[in-house]
Formats: structure tokens, sequence, C-alpha cells
């Protein structure tokens, strides 16, 4: 028995010694034809695909008020925001998209309140565009919380939340900026207190005695803040420049609407989308700001109704024909 054992023994340490050896002769053969082909295939690789660092402008403005570009750290502050955007090519590519939805709606506001067009790239930065909810409960495009979105007059309860409402939402924020201007004297202040609110940049200013943003040591939130507005406008205002590449047809068009009004009750939105030619699904796209599937108007305010005009509404070809230009 002894025997045996000792016989199977040598034979499995054998084996192993065996199979360890022309483990090892593959791995090295593997290893020196990969070492061969690496040269190739770096120069291969650096010959296809190049990552490069962005040339900064000398000169650039935020609301009509120079940038101090001479300064190191405003270059590489603004430097940073512009590698970020730049290279997240997915984020960026829906910020040209969206934008050409939305843009022209908010533009036609902003010029009626009289504030400079470049906040109009305030809502990529704080929602990227999207009725989204932050976990402070700021909500919608503009990021409104509750209280300024009722100090704005916007209606806020659990059946109405108009901070949902892009028009009505834009007018709260300009109101905002207005505010902000008549109290800081400079747009690019107004525009950094969007994040940090007026009292908190009050109070820095005062204890710094800083005469610009780009002078104010801030958190790293609002520190960043103007400097991602910039960002996304460099590349929104030439966005070949910085290598996206979007054809007209891919572009998310506008959509053609228009109002109707409801001073009433509605017992039931899916009902009521079916009289006007739609399903409840497109009827709280056009309305995001009606918030659950009833409305109980017993004042009969009057609330305006959004919905789509012509026909094939949801044919995306049927839109792009109506915008002049654009291919299908």
């Amino acid at each position: 028995m002894g025997y045996f054992k000792g016989r199977v023994k040598n034979h499995i340490i054998g084996g192993l010694s065996t199979a360890i050896i022309i483990l090892t002769g593959i791995i090295v053969l593997s290893f020196s034809e990969d070492k061969g082909d690496i040269p190739d295939f770096y120069d291969q690789f650096n010959k296809d695909y190049k990552i490069h660092s962005l040339k900064l402008p000398d000169t650039l403005y935020f609301a009509g008020e120079r940038v101090p570009m001479q300064n190191f750290d405003v270059r590489e502050s603004l430097d940073r925001e512009l590698l970020v955007n730049t290279y997240w090519q997915s984020h960026s590519i829906l910020y040209i998209k969206r934008a050409n939805r939305y843009f022209p709606r908010i533009e036609k506001i902003l010029e009626k309140h009289n504030i400079p067009e470049d906040f109009k790239y305030i809502p990529l930065i704080e929602s990227d565009m999207t009725h989204a909810v932050s976990p402070a409960g700021a909500t919608g495009f503009w990021q409104l919380m509750k209280g300024t979105a009722t100090d704005h007059g916007l209606e806020v309860n659990r059946e109405v939340d108009e901070r949902y409402n892009i028009e009505k939402s834009t007018k709260a924020a300009c109101e905002y900026f207005e505010e902000a201007y008549e109290k800081f004297g400079s747009w690019t202040f107004a525009a950094a207190s969007y994040n940090v609110g007026k009292s908190g940049l009050a109070k820095q200013i005062n204890i710094q005695d800083a005469d610009s943003y780009y002078n104010l040591l801030s958190n790293t939130e609002t520190g960043k803040y103007v400097y991602r507005i910039l960002a996304v406008k460099l590349i929104l205002e030439n966005p070949e420049k910085y290598g996206f590449h979007v054809d007209k047809e891919d572009l998310y068009y506008p959509l053609p609407t228009k109002e109707i009004e409801l001073d009433s009750s509605v017992k039931d939105f899916s009902e009521y989308a079916k009289e006007l030619g739609l399903n409840y699904k497109m009827f709280k796209y056009f309305n995001p700001w009606l918030r659950t599937p009833s409305l109980h108007n017993a004042k009969n305010k009057v609330y305006k109704i959004t919905i789509p005009k012509g026909g094939s509404y949801r044919n995306y070809k049927d839109i792009l024909r109506k915008h002049e230009g654009v291919e299908n």
C-alpha cells in the first residue's frame, strides 16, 4: 500500500511539474509575442486616438462684463470646466440638442425682463434642462426652492407646482436676477448669488471686501459656478471648435403648441386628455406642472393648458419639416 501511494504521489508531482513547465512556456511565448506587438499597437493607437488640451480665449465676457483672463487662477478655473464639459461628450451633446428646443422660449423671457442672454446657460448647468428635483428640494429647469418660487408668485402645492412650468419659472428666475443685480451692481455677482443666495454672497463680499466674483474666495460649488456657465457658453457658441458635430436633423426642435384655458376642476386627466385628442402621457409631457391625475379647482382659477398644435405631433419627420433648412 505504501509503495502504491508513493507511485501515485510521484505521478501526481510529475504531472504537475510537466503542466507547470508547459504553462510557463506558453506564458513566455505569449509575452514575447505581445511584447513584439506593443510598439505597433501604440503607434496605431496614437495615430487614431488623441486627447488634446484646450486653448483658452484671451478675451471673454459674461453678460457684457469682462472676464480677467490674464489671471492664472481664472484661466485654470475655466480650463477645468472647459475640459470637463468637452470630454464629457454625451452630456454636452445633450446640452446642444436640448438648447435648440428650449433656448428660444427662454431667450424671449430674458429679453422681456432685460436680463442678459448669457443667463440662458444657467438652466443647463442647474438641471441639464430637465425637470429635475435635487435632494434639497430644488425643482425644475431653474432649480427653484419652494420659498423662492412662492416669493415670486408661483403656485406650489400637491396638485400644482409651477416650478415645472418653463415660462413661469423663467419669469421667476428673471425677477431674482433683477433683484440681485440691483443689490450687487454686477451681473456676474448676480449669477453667483443664484448658487449661494444673495445673503450668503453679500456676507462673503463684506468679509473679504471683494470687488468682483473673480477676486472672491468662495465655497467649491460657488467658486466654479460662473466658470461652468462660461465653459458651456464657449462650447454651445461654437460646438465644432470643441469637436461636437450634430447634424440638423439630430437636434431637438421646438414643438408647435397652443394654449387653452381651464377654469374648472378635473376629475380625471386621462379622460380630459382624450377629449383633447391626447393620451395621458403626452398631456403630462406638455403640462408637467400638473402633478396629480386630477385637479380640485374650487375657486375656478383660470389655468393655461398647453397642447400640441398640428396633426402628427409625435412624428419627428413632421416636426423636422416644420423647421426651415432641415433635411429628413
